[in-house]
């Protein structure tokens, strides 16, 4: 399976932007759903977005209308531009990787990123 490798965290202003990128290798990227889930210190780890093989989405609502996602297959990359940031959405983000298609539990997931951290300072 794919191996993700989330980049692109760091420290913002409620208000402001990040884009998180996911480089996945594998030539088969293009066969697998991503999704992106975060984890606030002291909660459980939550769906964020899904992107399915042929670019659909689905958004936890807590997302809808300040995140996007999308895939680059040319590339094995996903992203996710992150806008109107708050302070609740400070976690550390993941990205993972599933043969076929969209879904967006945590078990349904092989494949994880190492994480990376998200701030956002009121």
């Amino acid at each position: 399976q794919v191996q993700p490798v989330e980049s692109g965290g760091g420290l913002v202003q409620t208000g402001g932007s990040l884009r998180l990128s996911c480089a996945a290798s594998g030539r088969t990227f293009s066969s697998y759903a991503m999704a992106w889930f975060r984890q606030a210190p002291g909660k459980e780890r939550e769906f964020v977005v899904g992107i399915s093989v042929g670019g659909g989405t689905y958004y936890a609502d807590s997302v809808k209308g300040r995140f996007t996602v999308s895939r680059d297959n040319a590339k094995n990359t996903v992203y996710l531009q992150m806008n109107s940031l708050r302070p609740e959405d400070t976690a550390v983000y993941y990205c993972a990787a599933r043969f076929g298609s969209i879904a967006t539990r945590i078990t349904d997931f092989k494949s994880w990123g190492q994480g990376t951290q998200v701030t956002v300072s009121s």
